[in-house]
């Protein structure tokens, strides 16, 4: 972290209302930062490989593990590190580095899967959930886009009814960031039979054990091949009912807020792929000679570097200012016009550093030449990894139309 961000940092953690023994305090930072250091360091050759083999890279859970990385923005009395918001986003730009399959197990397990359970478990689920997921010993995932339900998640078609002390699920969810790995999932499902008024969206904390819920990885995909995206279906699948999240029928207003969360760990990914795009450039543009002299002395090159450079920087604005935005929201969950500012703010920032990733990575090839065109080296694998940035978590048509609507007022929500 350069001075500036660990300035900001320290500001957003001293303005946030916690006891003195769950402080975020700059020694924490400091060693939060170390620990993800030593875990990217450990991962990159093991990912450098695996990357190549188009598999699925277990180290990128079994380091984290052992690097206590797990749980960061988690409470500490829950067995997390306690960081803040932007620390956090500091953080899974710097596991980007290393490429977005790393980073997007992150924001299966804290920024969606963690999220939800710290902000709407009752305390019994906390204590179930959290502390394991913060060893690493307990994986989660977030399944609420299904086959035929993506950018309109109230067109799902998952379903639950209750039987005593049991809800019994019903259903397929697809392309779900940890979704085979994961021991835990929140679900989002409706009443079964229910229509109308009744059709309300529910979200379950689902334990995958058990024959009943079947998984299978999804292999097919130009891109992120270390990092598990799956595929799951539930067949009456039973669950405790008193694993109901929040209050029943309020999944969507859940989902909308997790999001929120997931969206700003998508953008503080792809700034981790421009940061890596430009020290890439930088090496390759001081060593690689044509025409007798360095590359990095040919002007039009220098324009590529000013692109991903400005690119990096803007990014890295606009995440922080929408990371202190988040904060301030979570600091004050019942203050609504807090929550809307944060939505608008981290929906900018996805929908910048996603476009911006793109285009960075692209000159990052560019700069690389023939070399560009091939997997061997780091910028062709950014350039296929942050595409689906401009997808997941909320397509770069749904970030617009939350921006106009913002602008404009409710009343022109263009699905209202």
């Amino acid at each position: 972290m350069t001075p500036e961000m660990l300035k900001a940092a320290e500001a957003v953690a001293a303005s946030t209302p916690v006891s003195a023994d769950e402080a975020f305090t700059a020694e924490d930072r400091e060693k939060l930062v170390a620990d993800v250091e030593a875990y990217c360091q450990e991962l990159r050759p093991v990912e450098e490989i695996k990357y190549l083999e188009r598999e699925f890279n277990p180290a990128i859970t079994e380091l984290a593990k052992k690097h206590g990385v797990c749980g960061m923005p988690v409470p500490k009395r829950y067995g997390g590190r306690g960081a803040d918001s932007l620390t956090y986003a500091r953080m899974l730009a710097r596991i980007n580095r290393e490429g977005s399959g790393p980073r997007t197990f992150f924001s299966g397990q804290s920024s969606i899967g963690q999220y939800p359970i710290l902000k709407y478990g009752t305390e019994d689920q906390k204590l179930r959930y959290l502390p394991k997921s913060c060893t690493g010993d307990l994986i989660l995932a977030f399944g609420l886009t299904e086959p035929d339900a993506g950018s309109n998640p109230l067109e799902g078609t998952t379903t639950y009814r209750k039987e005593g002390d049991k809800l019994i699920l019903n259903g397929v969810k697809y392309l779900i960031s940890n979704g085979s790995i994961a021991d835990a999932v929140i679900v989002f499902a409706f009443p079964e039979g229910a229509e109308g008024a009744d059709r309300r969206m529910s979200a379950i904390i689902v334990d995958t054990a058990g024959d009943t819920f079947e998984k299978e990885q999804l292999h097919s995909k130009p891109g992120m091949y270390t990092c598990d995206t799956a595929m799951f279906q539930m067949t009456e699948h039973p669950v405790r009912a008193d694993n109901l999240l929040g209050q029943e029928g309020g999944g969507f207003r859940i989902a909308m807020h997790t999001l929120v969360s997931g969206r700003l760990s998508v953008a503080s990914g792809c700034l981790g792929s421009i940061e890596d795009c430009l020290a890439e450039c930088i090496e390759w543009a001081k060593t690689r000679e044509q025409h007798g002299k360095p590359i990095g002395r040919h002007q039009l090159v220098q324009d590529h570097l000013a692109k991903i450079e400005m690119a990096r920087a803007a990014s890295d604005a606009m995440i922080e200012r929408a990371a202190i935005a988040k904060q301030r929201s979570d600091d004050h969950p019942e203050d609504k016009g807090l929550l809307a500012e944060a939505d608008y703010r981290v929906a900018q920032a996805k929908f910048f550093a996603s476009n911006a990733a793109w285009e960075a990575s692209d000159h990052a090839v560019q700069i690389f030449g023939g070399r560009g065109w091939s997997e061997l080296y780091r910028p062709f694998r950014h350039l296929q990894d942050v595409r689906v940035c401009r997808i997941y978590e909320g397509t770069d048509e749904v970030m617009k139309l939350k921006m106009g609507a913002h602008l404009l007022g409710k009343e022109f929500d263009a699905f209202r």
